[in-house]
């Protein structure tokens, strides 16, 4: 197998020479280049064929994670190793690293110590992270001539009817990309949106409650981790534990949490399957399914089931998608009543209530 390409990011010269001595001599690896800020490392990808982006977060200028979408759009398919002082588990630059699409974080050492542990951790995570999936312009790991790579239409997906009525619960799906995605869709938001909003994003359960803070920053409600028994209130966030699947139960007058911890079969944990399916079966066609960015296919068997009980799903598009996985899916298998970024799928949601508030 071709050598890993491998892009160093880093405002620092000496972090730059020392990581790439940790590669030299490797034949796993190949040191592709080297940039001292995200807007090099933006121009340079557009000419070239990496795999594994090593990038910083804390820079002058642009910082890692405000580029890191640009870098992956650039990359077209790159993975992203955050290599930062900011990095700790937990660390609210962890948590938006994961969810802007970084395929995996590592703390760097603060003291300037490469050498030893932190060394077998760096090689160990590019050669976790691996190669780059086939894309158009590879080809035997070489960049071809044409330095321009040919435009991808956008898919063409069918679409169901769309639905009105009032909205009793809204769920939302999402992976990688999913904080940039959300943040966009939940921002659009108007405050007179009053549904409960269930949210499902694939992270580790160290990350929840980090994740949980920064999306009741950005959305402006209540939000919390999910726990079993916790009702259903008008206005507010759950956001799903990582350790088991948003379900609903229906107790007294009330509708509750209960957490899942059995196996999905997108083999997700949490899933959004699980989530969509109880949406379905307690909402019925005044529940709403969004599927946003995300590898994969998790969210496809859900929107199935909300789609079966008169429930409307809503896709986000190739376009302003990380990765179209999981909305490809849904829009590719026919589920979709809209296909459009994120903000616009907010605006038809806000519609939706709005006009089913006159009535």
């Amino acid at each position: 197998m071709r050598p890993i390409r491998v892009l160093l990011v880093d405002d620092s010269l000496v972090a730059r020479t020392v990581l790439a001595r940790l590669l030299e001599g490797r034949p796993e690896f190949d040191i592709a280049g080297a940039s001292p800020t995200a807007d090099h490392a933006i121009d340079f990808l557009g000419g070239q064929d990496i795999d594994i982006v090593v990038l910083d977060v804390e820079m002058p200028g642009k910082d890692g994670l405000t580029a890191l979408p640009e870098i992956l759009a650039a990359s077209d398919g790159a993975r992203v190793l955050i290599v930062s002082s900011a990095a700790e588990a937990g660390a609210s630059a962890t948590v938006r690293a994961l969810t802007l699409g970084a395929a995996d974080t590592l703390l760097k050492p603060t003291a300037g110590n490469f050498a030893g542990e932190f060394a077998q951790k760096f090689v160990d995570a590019l050669l976790r992270i691996g190669h780059a999936p086939p894309r158009v312009g590879r080809c035997e790991g070489r960049v071809r001539d044409t330095p321009q790579r040919p435009a991808v239409p956008a898919p063409i997906v069918p679409l169901r009817q769309l639905r009105t009525g009032h909205i009793a619960c809204l769920a939302i799906g999402a992976s990688t990309g999913g904080l940039h995605a959300l943040s966009a869709f939940l921002r659009r938001l108007t405050p007179d949106f009053r549904a409960p909003i269930l949210i499902t994003q694939h992270l580790p359960p160290p990350f929840m409650p980090y994740f949980a803070a920064q999306l009741r920053d950005i959305a402006g409600r209540p939000t919390s981790v999910a726990v079993d028994g916790a009702p259903l209130v008008a206005g507010e966030l759950l956001v799903a534990p990582g350790e088991g699947h948003i379900r609903l139960a229906r107790k007294a007058s009330r509708i509750v949490i209960q957490i899942d911890a059995t196996p999905a079969p997108s083999r997700c944990m949490p899933s959004v399957d699980p989530m969509f399916e109880a949406v379905a079966q307690m909402f019925g066609g005044d529940g709403v399914g969004v599927v946003l960015t995300g590898m994969g296919r998790d969210g496809t068997i859900g929107a199935e089931a909300i789609v079966k009980a008169g429930g409307e799903i809503l896709a986000q598009d190739s376009a302003s998608s990380v990765v179209w996985g999981m909305p490809g899916s849904v829009a590719q298998a026919g589920f979709a009543s809209l296909v459009l970024p994120p903000e616009d799928l907010a605006r038809h949601v806000c519609a939706r209530e709005a006009a089913a508030a006159w009535k």
